[in-house]
Formats: C-alpha cells, structure tokens, sequence
C-alpha cells in the first residue's frame, strides 16, 4: 500500500513538473498569445527546493536551466524510494 502511495505522489510531482514547464514556455516565448512574462517561471521554484538553493554562484544565463534542472533531481529521488519500497515489499 505504501508502494502505491509513493507511486501516486511520484506521478502527481511528475505532472505538477511538466506543468510549470509548460507555463514556462509559454511565458518565455508568448504561445497561445499570451504576453511574455519574465515570472512564469516562478512554479518551478518550489517543486526544485532545496536544489534552487545552491545556484547562487551560477552565471545569469544558467539559471533558467538550474530552475529547470533541479525538480528533476526531485524527481529522481522520489523514483528511486518507490523502487526501493517496491523491493522492500517483494
């Protein structure tokens, strides 16, 4: 049951992700007529905590990409303590 649980919050961050990217696109680029925003990044911020804390030091023009990035490290946490439940169970 835990396994399944994991799997579902894993699935929503993983959705949750792929939204705030796509409202980064359009705000970066003004898809669908939308005004460019230079805060349509700002949904990614809190699903990339604690990682955005440690670009400080990077150049301007990476930091898009580290905002990008770091929910993907989450990401990849989140997947390898599913399978890892996944085995403690079989």
């Amino acid at each position: 049951m835990a396994h399944g649980i994991c799997r579902t919050v894993l699935i929503l961050f993983v959705l949750l992700y792929l939204g705030a990217v796509f409202l980064l696109l359009v705000g970066t680029f003004g898809w669908f007529g939308q005004e460019r925003d230079p805060l349509s990044g700002v949904f990614l911020l809190p699903l990339g905590l604690p990682w955005n804390q440690f670009t400080g030091g990077l150049p301007e023009s990476l930091l898009p990409w580290a905002a990008i990035v770091a929910p993907l490290l989450n990401i990849a946490l989140l997947s390898a303590l599913c399978g890892r439940m996944k085995r403690g169970r079989a």
